[in-house]
Protein backbone atom coordinates (compact mmCIF):
# COMPACT_ATOMS: atom_id res chain seq x y z
CA UNK A 1 0.00 0.00 0.00
CA UNK A 2 1.27 3.48 -0.91
CA UNK A 3 1.94 5.88 1.98
CA UNK A 4 -0.92 8.31 2.49
CA UNK A 5 -0.42 12.08 2.61
CA UNK A 6 -2.35 13.55 5.58
CA UNK A 7 -2.36 16.97 3.90
CA UNK A 8 -4.45 15.68 1.00
CA UNK A 9 -8.13 14.85 1.11
CA UNK A 10 -9.73 11.78 2.68
CA UNK A 11 -11.91 10.25 -0.05
CA UNK A 12 -15.03 8.07 0.24
CA UNK A 13 -15.61 5.74 -2.71
CA UNK A 14 -19.35 5.08 -3.02
CA UNK A 15 -19.91 1.62 -4.48
CA UNK A 16 -17.81 -1.53 -4.81
CA UNK A 17 -15.29 -1.61 -7.65
CA UNK A 18 -12.09 -3.64 -7.31
CA UNK A 19 -10.38 -1.57 -10.01
CA UNK A 20 -11.18 1.64 -8.14
CA UNK A 21 -10.07 0.13 -4.81
CA UNK A 22 -6.77 -1.07 -6.27
CA UNK A 23 -6.21 2.40 -7.71
CA UNK A 24 -6.89 3.96 -4.29
CA UNK A 25 -4.51 1.50 -2.62
CA UNK A 26 -1.72 2.61 -4.97
CA UNK A 27 -2.52 6.33 -4.51
CA UNK A 28 -1.35 8.80 -1.86
CA UNK A 29 -4.78 9.61 -0.44
CA UNK A 30 -6.63 8.13 2.51
CA UNK A 31 -9.83 6.46 1.43
CA UNK A 32 -12.80 4.48 2.66
CA UNK A 33 -15.10 2.26 0.60
CA UNK A 34 -18.83 2.66 1.26
CA UNK A 35 -20.63 -0.46 0.02
CA UNK A 36 -23.35 -2.98 0.93
CA UNK A 37 -23.04 -5.72 3.55
CA UNK A 38 -22.05 -8.43 1.05
CA UNK A 39 -18.68 -6.71 0.46
CA UNK A 40 -17.70 -6.47 4.14
CA UNK A 41 -16.03 -9.88 4.52
CA UNK A 42 -13.80 -9.32 1.49
CA UNK A 43 -12.91 -5.84 2.72
CA UNK A 44 -12.04 -7.15 6.21
CA UNK A 45 -9.97 -10.03 4.80
CA UNK A 46 -7.96 -7.60 2.64
CA UNK A 47 -7.64 -4.71 5.11
CA UNK A 48 -9.72 -2.37 2.95
CA UNK A 49 -11.10 0.63 4.88
CA UNK A 50 -14.84 -0.04 4.80
CA UNK A 51 -18.17 1.41 5.88
CA UNK A 52 -21.22 -0.77 5.40
CA UNK A 53 -24.18 0.98 3.80
CA UNK A 54 -27.27 -0.16 1.94
CA UNK A 55 -27.80 2.20 -0.99
CA UNK A 56 -31.31 0.86 -1.52
CA UNK A 57 -32.46 2.60 1.66
CA UNK A 58 -34.59 5.68 1.29
CA UNK A 59 -32.56 8.73 0.36
CA UNK A 60 -33.84 10.57 3.42
CA UNK A 61 -31.07 8.70 5.28
CA UNK A 62 -28.39 10.26 3.08
CA UNK A 63 -27.81 13.03 5.65
CA UNK A 64 -26.99 10.33 8.19
CA UNK A 65 -24.37 8.86 5.84
CA UNK A 66 -22.91 12.32 5.27
CA UNK A 67 -22.66 12.97 9.00
CA UNK A 68 -20.98 9.62 9.67
CA UNK A 69 -18.41 10.24 6.96
CA UNK A 70 -17.82 13.79 8.17
CA UNK A 71 -17.11 12.43 11.65
CA UNK A 72 -14.56 10.08 10.05
CA UNK A 73 -12.79 13.07 8.51
CA UNK A 74 -13.89 12.44 4.93
CA UNK A 75 -13.47 15.46 2.63
CA UNK A 76 -15.27 14.24 -0.51
CA UNK A 77 -17.42 11.38 -1.82
CA UNK A 78 -16.80 9.94 -5.29
CA UNK A 79 -19.68 8.06 -6.98
CA UNK A 80 -18.56 4.92 -8.82
CA UNK A 81 -21.98 3.91 -10.17
CA UNK A 82 -25.15 5.60 -11.39
CA UNK A 83 -27.01 4.43 -8.30
CA UNK A 84 -24.60 6.26 -5.98
CA UNK A 85 -24.60 9.66 -7.73
CA UNK A 86 -27.41 11.08 -5.57
CA UNK A 87 -25.78 9.67 -2.44
CA UNK A 88 -22.49 11.36 -3.36
CA UNK A 89 -24.32 14.64 -3.86
CA UNK A 90 -25.96 14.31 -0.46
CA UNK A 91 -22.71 13.37 1.28
CA UNK A 92 -20.74 16.18 -0.37
CA UNK A 93 -23.48 18.64 0.57
CA UNK A 94 -22.76 17.72 4.21
CA UNK A 95 -18.97 17.31 4.26
CA UNK A 96 -18.40 20.39 2.07
CA UNK A 97 -21.23 22.38 3.68
CA UNK A 98 -22.73 23.13 0.27
CA UNK A 99 -26.46 22.20 0.01
CA UNK A 100 -26.49 23.00 -3.72
CA UNK A 101 -24.57 19.78 -4.42
CA UNK A 102 -27.60 17.71 -3.45
CA UNK A 103 -29.85 19.44 -6.00
CA UNK A 104 -27.10 19.24 -8.62
CA UNK A 105 -26.98 15.46 -8.16
CA UNK A 106 -30.71 15.25 -8.94
CA UNK A 107 -30.00 16.86 -12.33
CA UNK A 108 -27.57 14.08 -13.18
CA UNK A 109 -30.06 11.38 -12.19
CA UNK A 110 -33.26 12.61 -13.87
CA UNK A 111 -32.89 12.68 -17.65
CA UNK A 112 -35.98 14.83 -18.14
CA UNK A 113 -34.78 17.48 -15.69
CA UNK A 114 -31.29 17.17 -17.18
CA UNK A 115 -32.47 18.01 -20.69
CA UNK A 116 -34.55 20.96 -19.50
CA UNK A 117 -31.57 22.42 -17.67
CA UNK A 118 -29.47 21.95 -20.82
CA UNK A 119 -32.09 23.76 -22.89
CA UNK A 120 -32.14 26.64 -20.41
CA UNK A 121 -28.39 26.94 -20.92
CA UNK A 122 -28.76 27.25 -24.69
CA UNK A 123 -27.56 23.70 -25.38
CA UNK A 124 -29.07 22.04 -28.46
CA UNK A 125 -31.16 18.94 -27.66
CA UNK A 126 -33.68 16.88 -29.61
CA UNK A 127 -37.44 16.84 -28.94
CA UNK A 128 -38.30 15.08 -25.68
CA UNK A 129 -41.24 14.41 -23.38
CA UNK A 130 -42.00 12.35 -20.29
CA UNK A 131 -44.36 9.38 -20.65
CA UNK A 132 -46.55 7.92 -17.91
CA UNK A 133 -48.00 5.07 -19.95
CA UNK A 134 -48.13 3.42 -23.38
CA UNK A 135 -50.72 5.90 -24.64
CA UNK A 136 -48.22 8.72 -24.16
CA UNK A 137 -45.64 6.80 -26.20
CA UNK A 138 -48.01 6.29 -29.13
CA UNK A 139 -49.01 9.97 -29.07
CA UNK A 140 -45.36 11.06 -29.09
CA UNK A 141 -44.52 8.68 -31.96
CA UNK A 142 -47.40 10.09 -34.01
CA UNK A 143 -46.60 13.73 -33.20
CA UNK A 144 -42.93 13.38 -34.13
CA UNK A 145 -43.73 11.71 -37.45
CA UNK A 146 -46.48 14.20 -38.25
CA UNK A 147 -43.98 17.00 -37.70
CA UNK A 148 -41.67 15.22 -40.16
CA UNK A 149 -44.53 15.28 -42.71
CA UNK A 150 -44.79 11.49 -42.86
CA UNK A 151 -47.75 10.18 -44.85
CA UNK A 152 -49.85 7.07 -44.22
CA UNK A 153 -47.81 4.11 -45.39
CA UNK A 154 -44.45 5.82 -44.90
CA UNK A 155 -41.99 4.12 -42.58
CA UNK A 156 -41.96 5.91 -39.22
CA UNK A 157 -38.89 7.69 -37.97
CA UNK A 158 -38.00 5.91 -34.71
CA UNK A 159 -38.24 7.42 -31.26
CA UNK A 160 -36.21 6.43 -28.22
CA UNK A 161 -37.55 5.39 -24.83
CA UNK A 162 -35.14 5.74 -21.91
CA UNK A 163 -35.38 5.09 -18.20
CA UNK A 164 -35.10 8.32 -16.19
CA UNK A 165 -32.38 7.10 -13.85
CA UNK A 166 -30.54 4.12 -15.34
CA UNK A 167 -27.01 4.06 -16.72
CA UNK A 168 -26.09 3.89 -20.39
CA UNK A 169 -28.13 1.50 -22.50
CA UNK A 170 -30.13 0.04 -19.61
CA UNK A 171 -33.82 0.67 -20.18
CA UNK A 172 -33.17 2.09 -23.66
CA UNK A 173 -35.61 0.98 -26.37
CA UNK A 174 -36.03 2.03 -29.99
CA UNK A 175 -39.71 2.42 -30.91
CA UNK A 176 -40.86 2.42 -34.54
CA UNK A 177 -44.41 1.07 -34.50
CA UNK A 178 -47.39 0.84 -32.13
CA UNK A 179 -46.57 -2.89 -31.95
CA UNK A 180 -43.20 -2.02 -30.37
CA UNK A 181 -45.08 -0.09 -27.72
CA UNK A 182 -47.04 -3.21 -26.73
CA UNK A 183 -43.76 -4.89 -25.73
CA UNK A 184 -42.91 -2.26 -23.10
CA UNK A 185 -43.49 -3.62 -19.58
CA UNK A 186 -45.65 -1.40 -17.37
CA UNK A 187 -42.88 -1.22 -14.76
CA UNK A 188 -40.72 0.83 -17.17
CA UNK A 189 -43.02 3.85 -16.73
CA UNK A 190 -42.64 6.73 -16.15
CA UNK A 191 -39.83 7.23 -18.67
CA UNK A 192 -38.31 9.70 -21.11
CA UNK A 193 -39.16 9.85 -24.82
CA UNK A 194 -36.79 11.38 -27.38
CA UNK A 195 -36.83 12.01 -31.10
CA UNK A 196 -34.23 10.15 -33.16
CA UNK A 197 -31.08 12.03 -34.14
CA UNK A 198 -29.24 10.91 -37.25
CA UNK A 199 -25.56 11.47 -36.78
CA UNK A 200 -22.32 10.34 -35.25
CA UNK A 201 -22.82 9.51 -31.57
CA UNK A 202 -19.84 9.58 -29.23
CA UNK A 203 -18.98 9.86 -25.57
CA UNK A 204 -16.75 12.26 -23.66
CA UNK A 205 -14.82 11.85 -20.43
CA UNK A 206 -14.12 15.26 -18.89
CA UNK A 207 -12.18 15.75 -15.65
CA UNK A 208 -13.20 19.05 -14.04
CA UNK A 209 -11.56 21.25 -11.41
CA UNK A 210 -12.44 24.84 -10.49
CA UNK A 211 -15.15 24.83 -13.14
CA UNK A 212 -12.70 24.15 -15.99
CA UNK A 213 -11.80 21.12 -18.10
CA UNK A 214 -8.46 19.65 -16.98
CA UNK A 215 -8.46 16.72 -19.40
CA UNK A 216 -10.94 15.66 -22.07
CA UNK A 217 -11.07 12.32 -23.86
CA UNK A 218 -13.37 11.53 -26.77
CA UNK A 219 -14.58 7.93 -26.90
CA UNK A 220 -15.64 6.68 -30.31
CA UNK A 221 -18.68 4.40 -30.36
CA UNK A 222 -18.26 1.87 -33.15
CA UNK A 223 -21.71 0.41 -32.39
CA UNK A 224 -23.65 1.78 -29.43
CA UNK A 225 -24.08 -0.92 -26.81
CA UNK A 226 -21.38 -3.12 -28.36
CA UNK A 227 -18.02 -1.42 -28.81
CA UNK A 228 -15.95 1.67 -28.08
CA UNK A 229 -12.34 2.81 -28.37
CA UNK A 230 -10.15 5.66 -27.12
CA UNK A 231 -8.81 8.05 -28.16
CA UNK A 232 -11.15 8.65 -31.07
CA UNK A 233 -10.18 8.48 -34.74
CA UNK A 234 -8.71 11.54 -36.48
CA UNK A 235 -12.07 12.01 -38.25
CA UNK A 236 -13.85 12.46 -34.92
CA UNK A 237 -10.99 14.24 -33.18
CA UNK A 238 -11.24 17.07 -35.72
CA UNK A 239 -14.38 18.09 -33.78
CA UNK A 240 -12.38 18.44 -30.52
CA UNK A 241 -12.54 22.25 -30.46
CA UNK A 242 -16.34 22.22 -30.77
CA UNK A 243 -16.61 19.39 -28.25
CA UNK A 244 -14.56 21.30 -25.68
CA UNK A 245 -16.77 24.36 -26.18
CA UNK A 246 -19.94 22.31 -25.68
CA UNK A 247 -18.60 20.53 -22.59
CA UNK A 248 -17.54 23.84 -21.03
CA UNK A 249 -21.04 25.17 -21.76
CA UNK A 250 -22.40 22.09 -19.98
CA UNK A 251 -20.13 22.70 -16.99
CA UNK A 252 -21.27 26.33 -16.78
CA UNK A 253 -24.97 25.47 -17.23
CA UNK A 254 -24.94 22.73 -14.57
CA UNK A 255 -22.69 24.84 -12.33
CA UNK A 256 -20.13 22.06 -11.94
CA UNK A 257 -17.12 23.19 -9.93
CA UNK A 258 -15.36 19.83 -9.62
CA UNK A 259 -15.64 16.17 -10.49
CA UNK A 260 -16.06 14.09 -13.59
CA UNK A 261 -18.56 14.37 -16.45
CA UNK A 262 -19.45 11.72 -19.02
CA UNK A 263 -21.70 13.43 -21.61
CA UNK A 264 -22.81 11.96 -24.93
CA UNK A 265 -23.28 13.97 -28.12
CA UNK A 266 -24.39 13.61 -31.73
CA UNK A 267 -22.77 15.37 -34.68
CA UNK A 268 -25.15 15.54 -37.66
CA UNK A 269 -24.18 15.54 -41.32
CA UNK A 270 -24.66 19.33 -41.50
CA UNK A 271 -22.27 19.93 -38.60
CA UNK A 272 -24.79 20.54 -35.80
CA UNK A 273 -23.92 19.12 -32.38
CA UNK A 274 -26.70 17.81 -30.14
CA UNK A 275 -26.46 16.98 -26.44
CA UNK A 276 -27.74 13.52 -25.54
CA UNK A 277 -27.27 13.08 -21.79
CA UNK A 278 -24.61 13.36 -19.10
CA UNK A 279 -23.48 11.18 -16.21
CA UNK A 280 -21.47 12.09 -13.12
CA UNK A 281 -19.72 8.73 -12.68
CA UNK A 282 -17.31 6.44 -14.59
CA UNK A 283 -18.63 5.25 -17.98
CA UNK A 284 -19.51 1.69 -18.90
CA UNK A 285 -17.46 -0.63 -21.09
CA UNK A 286 -14.50 -0.02 -18.73
CA UNK A 287 -13.65 3.27 -20.44
CA UNK A 288 -11.43 4.22 -17.47
CA UNK A 289 -9.34 1.12 -18.06
CA UNK A 290 -9.12 2.00 -21.76
CA UNK A 291 -7.93 5.52 -20.93
CA UNK A 292 -5.21 4.08 -18.70
CA UNK A 293 -4.14 1.63 -21.42
CA UNK A 294 -3.95 4.41 -24.00
CA UNK A 295 -2.49 7.23 -21.88
CA UNK A 296 -0.85 5.61 -18.86
CA UNK A 297 -2.59 7.56 -16.08
CA UNK A 298 -5.19 6.03 -13.78
CA UNK A 299 -8.61 7.64 -14.29
CA UNK A 300 -9.92 6.55 -10.86
CA UNK A 301 -7.01 8.37 -9.23
CA UNK A 302 -7.74 11.34 -11.50
CA UNK A 303 -11.32 11.38 -10.19
CA UNK A 304 -10.03 11.44 -6.63
CA UNK A 305 -7.87 14.45 -7.45
CA UNK A 306 -10.78 16.27 -9.12
CA UNK A 307 -13.10 15.70 -6.14
CA UNK A 308 -10.46 16.45 -3.50
CA UNK A 309 -10.89 20.03 -2.18
CA UNK A 310 -7.36 19.82 -0.74
CA UNK A 311 -5.66 18.85 -4.01
CA UNK A 312 -2.60 21.09 -4.58
CA UNK A 313 -2.74 23.18 -7.75
CA UNK A 314 0.66 21.84 -8.81
CA UNK A 315 -0.71 18.27 -8.69
CA UNK A 316 -3.77 19.17 -10.76
CA UNK A 317 -1.68 21.03 -13.34
CA UNK A 318 0.81 18.19 -13.79
CA UNK A 319 -1.47 15.15 -13.50
CA UNK A 320 -2.72 14.77 -17.07
CA UNK A 321 -0.94 14.11 -20.38
CA UNK A 322 -1.71 15.99 -23.59
CA UNK A 323 -4.85 14.55 -25.23
CA UNK A 324 -4.28 12.49 -28.39
CA UNK A 325 -0.63 13.56 -28.75
CA UNK A 326 0.51 11.55 -25.71
CA UNK A 327 -1.60 8.46 -26.43
CA UNK A 328 0.44 5.28 -26.97
CA UNK A 329 -2.24 3.84 -29.25
CA UNK A 330 -5.96 3.10 -29.42
CA UNK A 331 -7.58 0.89 -26.76
CA UNK A 332 -10.96 -0.69 -27.37
CA UNK A 333 -13.51 -3.04 -25.84
CA UNK A 334 -16.21 -5.21 -27.35
CA UNK A 335 -19.21 -6.31 -25.28
CA UNK A 336 -20.14 -9.91 -26.04
CA UNK A 337 -23.76 -11.04 -26.38
CA UNK A 338 -24.45 -14.72 -27.22
CA UNK A 339 -25.84 -14.94 -30.75
CA UNK A 340 -27.52 -18.29 -30.12
CA UNK A 341 -30.49 -19.08 -27.89
CA UNK A 342 -28.94 -22.34 -26.61
CA UNK A 343 -25.25 -22.54 -25.68
CA UNK A 344 -22.96 -24.95 -23.83
CA UNK A 345 -19.44 -23.54 -23.94
CA UNK A 346 -17.27 -20.43 -24.14
CA UNK A 347 -14.94 -20.54 -27.13
CA UNK A 348 -12.90 -17.52 -28.21
CA UNK A 349 -13.00 -17.38 -32.04
CA UNK A 350 -9.70 -17.98 -33.81
CA UNK A 351 -10.16 -14.73 -35.74
CA UNK A 352 -10.18 -12.88 -32.41
CA UNK A 353 -7.33 -14.73 -30.69
CA UNK A 354 -5.07 -14.48 -33.73
CA UNK A 355 -5.70 -10.79 -34.36
CA UNK A 356 -2.61 -8.71 -33.44
CA UNK A 357 -4.89 -6.11 -31.77
CA UNK A 358 -6.41 -8.69 -29.36
CA UNK A 359 -5.10 -8.47 -25.77
CA UNK A 360 -7.36 -10.40 -23.36
CA UNK A 361 -10.97 -11.08 -22.37
CA UNK A 362 -13.10 -11.21 -19.22
CA UNK A 363 -15.62 -13.79 -20.39
CA UNK A 364 -16.74 -16.71 -18.22
CA UNK A 365 -18.15 -20.14 -18.96
CA UNK A 366 -21.96 -20.05 -19.14
CA UNK A 367 -23.87 -21.07 -16.02
CA UNK A 368 -26.99 -21.94 -18.02
CA UNK A 369 -27.57 -23.35 -21.48
CA UNK A 370 -30.55 -21.22 -22.40
CA UNK A 371 -29.87 -17.58 -23.29
CA UNK A 372 -32.47 -15.10 -22.08
CA UNK A 373 -33.79 -12.83 -24.81
CA UNK A 374 -32.22 -9.38 -24.61
CA UNK A 375 -34.35 -6.78 -22.87
CA UNK A 376 -34.07 -3.52 -24.82
CA UNK A 377 -30.33 -3.00 -25.34
CA UNK A 378 -29.59 -5.62 -22.69
CA UNK A 379 -26.40 -6.17 -20.73
CA UNK A 380 -23.30 -7.73 -22.26
CA UNK A 381 -21.86 -10.98 -20.89
CA UNK A 382 -18.31 -9.65 -20.64
CA UNK A 383 -15.69 -7.61 -22.42
CA UNK A 384 -12.96 -8.39 -24.93
CA UNK A 385 -10.00 -5.96 -25.01
CA UNK A 386 -7.99 -4.74 -27.99
CA UNK A 387 -5.07 -2.36 -28.51
CA UNK A 388 -3.39 -1.04 -31.64
CA UNK A 389 -1.96 2.01 -33.33
CA UNK A 390 -4.46 2.54 -36.17
CA UNK A 391 -7.96 3.90 -35.49
CA UNK A 392 -9.46 2.68 -38.77
CA UNK A 393 -8.14 -0.83 -38.16
CA UNK A 394 -9.45 -0.73 -34.56
CA UNK A 395 -12.90 0.25 -35.81
CA UNK A 396 -12.86 -2.61 -38.31
CA UNK A 397 -11.70 -5.16 -35.71
CA UNK A 398 -14.41 -4.15 -33.22
CA UNK A 399 -17.12 -4.19 -35.88
CA UNK A 400 -16.05 -7.65 -37.08
CA UNK A 401 -16.55 -9.12 -33.59
CA UNK A 402 -20.32 -8.74 -34.02
CA UNK A 403 -20.31 -11.53 -36.62
CA UNK A 404 -18.44 -14.03 -34.42
CA UNK A 405 -19.72 -16.59 -31.90
CA UNK A 406 -18.02 -16.50 -28.51
CA UNK A 407 -20.56 -18.88 -26.97
CA UNK A 408 -21.40 -22.10 -28.84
Amino acid sequence: MTDKDPNKGHIALLGWSLNAIEAAERFDRRYVVVAPEWAKQYADDNNIPFLEWNFERLNERSVELGQRLKEMGVDAAVPLFEETVEWAGAVNAVVMDNPKLMNQAFLFRDKGMMKRRAQLGGIRVGIFEEADDKTDVIKFLKRVNSALLKLDGDVNDPIHLKAFDKAGCLGHRVIRTPEDVDNIPDNEFPCLLESHLDGWEFGVEAFVKDGKIQFLNISEYVHLGYSVFVPASPELEKWRGRVEEEVQKLIDTFEVDFGFLHPEYFVTSDGKMYFGEVAYRPPGFNAFELIERAYGFNAYQAMMVMFDPKAPKEEVDSFFPTPVKDAKGHAGTFGVYPRRRVISNLQIPEETENDPYFEFHELAQPLENKVTKRNAFGTHWGLVYFFGDNAERMREVLKNQEELDFYI
